[in-house]
């Protein structure tokens, strides 16, 4: 999640159900939809995902990286190893931002050397995130090539980033926020967008 993005991922969501800003976007059937079509698409162009590493950016990145490996797993009946990649050392704004808690990198037993990883995350923004990612993935291992999985694109690019596997192109302008809540972190899934607080 980008700098700009980073109250719809690292802290903790406002309740926005009864907020008249806030319409959603895509609901929980959408979710799952989406996900089961970016699961073929990955298995499609990996040949069968035979070497495919699933690497969540948390922390809803992480959750739809699990998910994904579940629907991998259904499709080519095998286990998906699947972890999380925490980017917080690794981010740009960390002298402009108040300090914040580390999250987990967890990479499965065999590494990612010679492996298909897909990074996933749950809004594509600027960029910059996935540039953090790249860069803490770097001092893990050496994939043989790295690919990128997203529930939303929402514009706006900084870096010269583009996703994969898009779940959703949300066009938006920069007055709007996206926010994505998933059962795992916040009792449901859908995705909101709504008008930016004028204090932000």
């Amino acid at each position: 999640m980008d700098a700009q993005q980073q109250n719809t991922q690292h802290d903790p969501p406002q309740d926005t159900r009864g907020s008249v800003d806030a319409r959603p976007v895509l609901e929980a059937p959408d979710i799952a939809r989406v996900l089961t079509r970016i699961a073929h698409e990955i298995v499609e162009r990996a040949k069968g995902a035979d070497d495919v590493v699933l690497l969540g950016i948390p922390t809803r990145g992480v959750f739809l990286a699990r998910r994904l490996a579940d629907k991998l797993a259904e499709i080519t009946g095998r286990k998906i190893p699947v972890g999380s990649l925490d980017i917080t050392m690794y981010r740009d704004d960390l002298r402009m931002k108040p300090a914040r808690a580390l999250g987990r990198t967890e990479i499965p037993v065999d590494g990612v050397d010679g492996r298909l990883v897909v990074l996933v995350d749950d809004v594509l923004f600027s960029g910059r995130t996935i540039r953090a990612a790249l860069d803490a993935l770097g001092d893990i291992g050496r994939p043989r090539a790295v690919q990128l999985a997203v529930l939303v694109d929402r514009g706006h690019r900084e870096l010269p980033i583009r996703a994969d596997y898009v779940g959703k192109n949300l066009p938006t302008s920069l007055r709007e926020t996206v926010k994505v809540q998933l059962a795992e972190e916040d009792g449901r899934d859908t995705v909101l967008l709504g008008a930016k607080p004028a204090s932000a």
